[in-house]
C-alpha cells in the first residue's frame, strides 16, 4: 500500500568524521569526491540513508563502501539541517565521529569516492558541502570528552605504555602534562592492566605495557563512579 504526502520530503544522510592517531599527529579521514556536486574535492565519508536501515547502519556501511573502515568506535554526534548546505535537495545529515587505530585499518576508496586519505586535523583541504563546520565540531566534542569518558584508549593499541597514553592526551588537548601528576591519576582510577610484558625493538629502555579494564570499568560506572582525567 502506498500513501501520498501532503508535504515534500527532504532527503537523509549520515556523514563520518573518522580520528586516528600516530605517533605525530592527530589526523581525520577523508575521501575525494568522484561524483558531482563538488566533484574532485574533498569531503567526510557518508551518503545517504535508505529506507530500511537506521541511521548507524547507515553510517557503518557508508564508512566500510568508501574507506574500507569497519567495526569501529561510532557514536552520534549532531545533526546539520541548514536549507542550503547541499546544491542538490534539501538534505538533513545526522552526523557521527568515530576513533580507530591506525594500525588495524587499512583505507581504501570504493563506490562513489576517487580516493580516501588521512590528514592531520590542522592539514586538511578545503572541504565539500558544510563539512569543514562538521568537522570543527567533532573535533572540540573529542576534546572535550576525552577528560570525562575513557574513549581515548580507542585510539590506542590494545596494549600501550603509560607513555603512549600520556601522548595521546597531550596531542589530542593540544597541551602537556605533569608526567607524575598524569600518571598518579592515572594509576589511581584502577582502571589499567599491568601486564608482564615489555615494548620491543625501541632504542630507549623498554616500558611495561598495559590494558585498560573495559570490564571493570562499566562495573564502576554503574555504582556512580565518574572517570576524569
Amino acid at each position: 500500500m502506498t500513501f501520498t504526502y501532503e508535504y515534500p520530503r527532504g532527503a537523509l544522510t549520515v556523514d563520518c568524521v573518522v580520528f586516528g592517531l600516530d605517533e605525530e599527529e592527530l589526523k581525520v579521514m577523508l575521501i575525494q569526491r568522484d561524483l558531482p556536486p563538488f566533484e574532485g574535492q574533498w569531503a567526510l565519508p557518508g551518503g545517504f540513508v535508505q529506507v530500511e536501515e537506521s541511521l548507524e547502519d547507515a553510517a557503518r556501511r557508508e564508512l566500510q563502501e568508501e574507506t574500507g573502515l569497519d567495526r569501529v568506535f561510532l557514536e552520534q554526534l549532531y545533526t546539520f539541517g541548514n536549507i542550503d548546505r547541499d546544491p542538490r535537495e534539501r538534505v538533513v545529515s545526522v552526523a557521527y565521529y568515530a576513533l580507530v587505530k591506525l594500525s588495524n585499518h587499512r583505507v581504501h576508496a570504493a563506490t562513489d569516492a576517487r580516493d580516501a586519505a588521512w590528514f592531520g586535523v590542522h592539514d586538511t583541504p578545503s572541504l565539500a558541502f558544510d563539512h569543514a563546520k562538521i568537522f570543527s565540531l567533532a573535533l572540540e566534542r573529542l576534546r572535550n570528552k576525552l577528560r570525562y569518558q575513557p574513549i581515548g584508549f580507542e585510539l590506542l593499541p590494545k596494549k600501550f605504555t603509560l607513555s603512549q597514553l600520556q601522548h595521546l592526551y597531550e596531542i589530542v588537548l593540544e597541551r602537556p602534562l605533569d608526567k607524575r601528576n598524569f600518571r598518579k591519576r592515572v594509576l589511581g582510577m584502577g582502571l589499567l592492566i599491568e601486564t608482564d610484558e615489555v615494548e620491543q625493538d625501541v632504542a630507549h629502555r623498554a616500558a611495561r605495557l598495559y590494558r585498560f579494564d573495559e570490564r571493570k570499568y562499566r562495573r564502576l560506572v554503574k555504582a556512580g563512579f565518574h572517570f576524569e582525567l
